[in-house]
């Protein structure tokens, strides 16, 4: 008898790279503990003991930069952002309103922070709202995608839809266009009207019935922790890299919105072999709800033809140290910085992704490589863990067990681009949004712990909430760094 069950298609992602400038410091920790040696050994030579005693504060200060950590990173790593963040509060950048008695200049956004400059325009052909970055060059356009449930698919259509993505994603590489793409999974809490709604108006209850008293036993458990789920694609394209084919198309922002409309339909193409609907790319109603919605969890006009995305943004936004607070509710940023290092299966965010009674955004901005680009990136990473290992050889330091698998995870990264695969840079951030701080503490806090399920690690980002924001909650596409 044979056995035609298949294993489940696993995935494994590589360590954060950690690569520093000398013996994996990078180069702000260096320069503190060589500033710290400049200044201790001409007070010992000087003055001996008392002058490194005298000195001590100075150079011990350099080495605790260069060691300490403060919210997960070295001390040194941390102060620019703390003094940009100090800097912005004392000018009062971190406080955004809206002034109607100053309406802003025809077709631009009224957004937040470096998110003011984006321009809107809209595709003659298709009606599509397409987002314009003057500083970034960027033009971008979002999709509105359905799709079945994955987890109940048998792991062959599993597997066959994964690698129907991959494929999508290859062909964004093999381009060489530098297009970006975002993923944006929503999970908006309701309160199950649309479980039990359907049951009140054409259920046939029969009192006492056992299976009329089971359904609705199973939908007052189910009802409080619904959730709505809408998953978006934002699809951005770098003016300076598809300039020659810009110049084709008809050049400006003409030719760009022309060619955009083919990197459109290539994807879209991209996504039917991976059995994923795309439902509508996005007119400027639907894209200003989508945009007004990020920022006023209430706001429920969706339906409202008349929505401009010149008054999509929010009418106030604060920025604190680790947290945002905009129009009627509190938001919150984390940073995915580590991925399943073992086997997991494709669906391993499940947990994440359906954590109920919490409002969310998980955001995952995919940047595809050339394949001329990632071989040069793994050239260049492979010699500096060769020079890093002879370093520590030639004085002796113990390798670290760390270092060789991140020179594994390079090889495999090798290896996938030889066997034809795409190589992409990817970031992961997750939004959460609540009413109140303390309701934000406890719901960052169940979301933690879900990434921990996921085989994740977050990082909760300090003193850049407001633009994490704009990246994570908003379908821009926006450059993560």
């Amino acid at each position: 008898m044979t056995d035609t069950t298949t294993n489940p298609m696993t995935v494994r992602f590589g360590r954060l790279p950690r690569r520093g400038l000398l013996l994996g410091l990078s180069a702000s920790r260096v320069l503190c503990l060589c500033v710290a040696v400049l200044v201790f050994v001409p007070s010992i030579f000087l003055g001996s003991s008392t002058g490194a005693g005298l000195s001590a504060p100075l150079w011990g200060s350099l080495i605790a930069l260069a060691f300490v950590r403060w919210h997960g990173r070295p001390a040194v790593e941390a102060m620019p952002t703390a003094g940009h963040f100090a800097v912005r509060k004392m000018l009062g950048q971190t406080k955004y309103r809206a002034r109607p008695s100053a309406p802003r200049p025809g077709g631009t956004l009224a957004l937040p922070g470096d998110a003011a400059a984006l321009r809107f325009l809209i595709d003659e052909d298709t009606g599509t709202a397409m987002l314009h970055d003057p500083h970034a060059q960027t033009l971008t356009a979002v999709a509105l995608v359905r799709h079945p449930a994955y987890v109940l698919l048998s792991n062959d259509e599993q597997a066959r839809r994964v690698h129907g993505w991959g494929r999508a994603l290859a062909s964004l590489a093999a381009s060489g266009t530098g297009c970006r793409l975002q993923v944006l999974e929503v999970s908006l809490p309701d309160a199950g009207r649309g479980i039990t709604g359907w049951w009140d108006l054409n259920g046939v209850k029969q009192p006492g019935q056992w299976a009329v008293q089971q359904y609705e036993s199973l939908m007052r458990t189910a009802a409080p922790a619904a959730s709505t789920h809408r998953t978006l694609i934002a699809l951005s394209l770098d003016l300076r890299g598809a300039r020659a084919h810009i110049k084709q198309a008809g050049r400006g922002l003409r030719g760009a919105a022309a060619f955009l409309r083919q990197e459109m339909t290539s994807l879209e193409a991209g996504l039917r072999a991976a059995d994923l609907s795309l439902a509508t790319w996005f007119n400027e109603p639907e894209l200003a709800a989508t945009l007004r919605e990020s920022f006023e969890p209430g706001f429920q006009g969706r339906d409202d033809l008349h929505q401009s995305l010149a008054d999509a943004g929010p009418v106030a936004m604060d920025e604190e140290w680790d947290h945002v607070r905009h129009d009627t509710a509190y938001s919150a940023v984390l940073w995915i910085n580590e991925w399943p290092r073992v086997a997991a299966p494709a669906y391993f965010l499940h947990s994440l992704v359906f954590q109920p009674g919490i409002r969310k955004t998980i955001s995952l901005t995919i940047q595809p490589i050339p394949a001329d680009a990632a071989m040069r990136d793994i050239r260049k990473a492979k010699v500096e863990y060769a020079t890093e290992a002879a370093q520590k050889a030639k004085i002796g330091a113990i390798a670290d067990l760390s270092d060789a698998a991140e020179r594994d995870d390079v090889i495999e990264r090798e290896r996938a681009l030889i066997r034809g695969h795409a190589d992409v840079k990817f970031t992961g951030l997750v939004s959460v949004t609540a009413p109140s701080v303390d309701e934000l503490e406890a719901a960052v806090a169940e979301i933690a712990r879900a990434a921990i399920q996921c085989g994740c690690e977050t990082r909760r980002l300090y003193g850049q909430q407001a633009r994490a924001f704009v990246s994570a909650s908003l379908p821009l596409a926006r450059k993560v760094s």
